[in-house]
């Protein structure tokens, strides 16, 4: 098959040069906009949003995309050849009507459209730079080594959830269950794009599902906890539930030799 034609392996110490730049972008780029335009250093106007979201994170983008066309990779990061079975769509499907869920609209009926279309695009240059890092990038580098679909699968969730210890820097220890979180959301995303057979499913959702969240958190000047917000919860309990169960019929059934 074409999409599995052999390539030559990505070293594990380059991947990791490349996540690491990708970081110190969202990182750099974080404290850059703290001292550039006029702004008030939070996400709750669109000035806000611009600088601090959109500055590192579209700088991270442009950066992904960059790698990916260096390595002349565009169609193994935007394309998986490596199907699953048909049922794995509940899993995209349940975190889509989460995130829905998940919305504030209350809080966004008090902001303007511009507002709000600036912060949808802000959590797609989230989805479409993760996704395309460690589900593109870094699913496809793991394969160029021969991994089996199951380490795949691991060690792309781990290297996911890992990279947001960084996250220690500003948020303290509170980063560390964060991290194991995305850790379980990386696997999640993972199988989204293999049943999809695209990359472009899982980033979507994954933006969604970051929107979702931000609606209920920096969105509100008081900073008061939105209930709705534990649809992203229920989200993660369902699929892994789902998942706790189904696990044995998550591959393709082998085909059935040939009778003599």
């Amino acid at each position: 098959m074409e999409g599995r034609q052999k390539r030559k392996p990505l070293p594990y110490r380059v991947f990791g040069v490349v996540v690491i730049v990708y970081l110190a972008i969202i990182q750099g780029g974080g404290i850059l906009a703290d001292h550039v335009g006029d702004h008030d250093g939070t996400t709750t106007t669109t000035e806000g949003v611009i600088y601090n979201l959109w500055i590192p994170l579209g700088a991270a983008l442009v950066f992904t995309y960059a790698v990916v066309a260096v390595l002349g990779w565009w169609r193994p990061v935007l394309r998986d050849d490596r199907p699953v079975r048909r049922w794995v769509w509940v899993i995209p499907i349940i975190f889509a009507l989460c995130s829905l869920v998940a919305i504030d609209y209350a809080a966004l009926g008090d902001k303007t459209i511009g507002y709000i279309l600036v912060l949808f695009i802000a959590t797609q240059f989230v989805g479409w730079g993760e996704e395309g890092m460690f589900r593109g990038i870094g699913v496809t580098a793991l394969r160029s080594h021969g991994l089996t679909e199951g380490k795949v699968a691991f060690w792309s969730s781990v290297i996911f959830g890992a990279v947001h210890l960084s996250n220690a820097l500003t948020h303290g220890a509170q980063a560390i269950p964060q991290a194991l979180a995305v850790s379980c959301a990386g696997y999640f995303f993972y199988l989204t794009r293999r049943v999809a057979g695209t990359n472009a499913v899982n980033s979507v959702l994954h933006g969604l599902f970051d929107f979702s969240l931000l609606t209920g958190t920096v969105v509100l000047v008081d900073q008061q906890p939105y209930v709705g917000a534990a649809a992203a919860i229920l989200a993660y309990l369902v699929v892994a539930a789902v998942l706790l169960v189904r696990r044995h019929h998550i591959e393709p059934l082998a085909p059935t030799p040939a009778a003599d």
